[in-house]
């Protein structure tokens, strides 16, 4: 018990249960504005993620990191920091699953690009959490002892 205490203490945990969360309220979200609202594709799911993408703001902000730093000063860190992290991320995992591609035959195209989807979510999780910690959310001249 006490393992699993200091291991949701810890901010990379906290960074995974806001990830569940505010994907859990942007997806629903844009499910609301697509089968409720019917509104297009296009509009639900940019206003869902757009919603998830404040809700996760703002609770990294304030559970996460912990962080002091303005919203003035953060909230463009952190678009930066999605917005460089899902290029990178599923750029280059699309370019690793095209490189592969040819050499393994046996795997249709939609079982590659679906791993391609699984490992630019995970390229793009570690790739966030560390955005956030180190220049959305971070506090000059102090360090976040324990709570990594």
């Amino acid at each position: 018990m006490n393992q699993l205490k200091a291991w949701l203490s810890g901010s990379f945990a906290r960074f995974l249960l806001v990830g569940l969360f505010n994907t859990l309220v942007g997806l629903s979200a844009s499910f609301v504005f697509f089968n409720l609202l019917h509104l297009n594709y296009w509009v639900s799911t940019f206003a869902g993620n757009t919603i998830g993408a404040i809700v996760s703001f703002m609770l990294n902000r304030t559970f996460t990191f912990r962080s002091n730093v303005s919203v003035g000063r953060s909230w463009w860190k952190f678009a930066i920091v999605i917005m460089s992290c899902y290029g990178l991320s599923y750029g280059a995992s699309y370019l690793l699953v095209e490189t592969v591609s040819p050499f393994v035959t046996s795997l249709s195209a939609d079982w590659l690009h679906n791993a391609a989807i699984l490992i630019g979510n995970g390229l793009y999780t570690i790739g966030n959490y560390l955005g956030h910690k180190f220049f959305t959310f971070r506090t000059h001249g102090t360090r976040d002892h324990g709570t990594t």
